[in-house]
């Protein structure tokens, strides 16, 4: 009996791949015979380089100029000619957040740095930005010039966006034309959520998601393109960037992964799948990894761990998940869950056997 183990990262606590470490070993000690197969998932957001990685992408780190202005180090996956690129790596609020002022720039050198490899296919992945700059960053990177009424460039952010008269494409660099660009992301708002719906998130205000709001419509009106695009708030609208100025094509992400990791292969002769995330809710529905893989396991059954779960029976009926089971079930302090959740993964994998695998 073949079990096919493709969770996603449950978000501060365990990667994907650790999560799956566990769930296997709770598999295998309630049942030896069982064959594991693993493929941790991602959905675009953070986790997606790890996820490329632990199915035998190569890993690539480099400086780059982070959200806050100061050099991070990045990483980047890659397989022949295409790179994997991952946001949160260069403007993820893991290096800091100053909502007016936070840069997408270094993306825009990530995406220099796949060219510069020969990657003739980039995707990237977008979620858990620390930026709400429109992908203004991202373009000077690759060459552009966001500039005010004086052709004086403006300040990095969406703060700086308030002043912008001009986008200056001449310096644009000219191997963007060639290359299939990807944007991997579950998010599919339009440009205006991009401050008051996810600015809250980054540290912004009351007064800056209004501040920051107004310097967007400024911004689209410059760079024209259709800014109601689903995806073109992704990322603090580096989606819309990537949209209107750099040609991309946007799709969910965890399809784009599940493509990209050979899902399909591992699906071969499995009994079950199990998937899971660190909170199964409501956004699980709207296409996160868990509803991912479970449309694309072709009828077999599956099923997905969390740590908690707000989902009912019937929030599930038609996502393909059958059962859902919470760490929450086995302890109910979410606190101990964080703090203990490799034991509690390994026994929900016991249950999981004695439920979906016993005869």
């Amino acid at each position: 009996m073949k079990v096919l183990l493709a969770p996603d990262k449950f978000k501060g606590t365990l990667a994907a791949g650790q999560v799956a470490d566990h769930l296997a070993a709770g598999l295998r000690r309630a049942d030896p015979s069982v064959k594991v197969r693993v493929v941790p998932v991602a959905d675009g957001g953070e986790g997606t380089v790890d996820a490329a990685c632990a199915a035998g992408f190569d890993r690539l780190v480099t400086t780059v100029t982070g959200p806050l202005g100061t050099p991070v180090r990045a990483m980047l996956a890659l397989r022949g000619h295409t790179a994997v690129v991952e946001l949160a790596q260069a403007s993820g609020l893991g290096w800091g957040s100053s909502p007016m002022s936070a840069t997408s720039y270094g993306v825009g050198e990530l995406i220099r740095v796949a060219m510069d490899l020969g990657c003739a296919r980039i995707v990237l992945g977008l979620g858990g930005s620390a930026c709400t700059d429109g992908g203004a960053g991202m373009l000077r990177a690759l060459g552009a010039l966001v500039l005010d009424v004086d052709g004086v460039p403006v300040e990095p952010g969406g703060g700086g966006l308030a002043r912008v008269d001009r986008l200056d494409l001449s310096g644009l660099d000219s191997r963007l034309s060639q290359i299939e660009l990807v944007l991997a992301t579950d998010v599919d708002n339009p440009l205006s959520d991009a401050a008051p719906v996810y600015g809250p998130q980054k540290g912004a205000s009351p007064l800056q998601v209004s501040l920051l709001a107004e310097a967007l419509e400024r911004w689209a009106a410059v760079v024209g393109g259709d800014p109601d695009l689903p995806g073109a708030g992704a990322a603090g609208g580096v989606g819309y960037a990537a949209l209107a100025v750099l040609g991309a094509v946007r799709r969910a992400g965890v399809d784009v992964l599940l493509d990209l990791l050979g899902f399909g292969d591992a699906l071969h002769d499995a009994s079950l799948v199990i998937t899971g995330e660190g909170s199964l809710d409501a956004q699980s529905l709207r296409g996160k990894a868990p509803v991912g893989v479970a449309r694309a396991a072709r009828g077999v059954p599956v099923v997905a761990v969390a740590g908690v779960c707000s989902l009912t029976a019937d929030d599930l009926v038609g996502t393909g998940i059958r059962a859902a089971y919470a760490l929450t079930d086995l302890e109910p302090d979410p606190a101990r869950c964080r703090a203990r959740p490799g034991p509690l993964l390994e026994a929900t994998a016991e249950r999981i056997v004695r439920d979906h695998l016993c005869c």
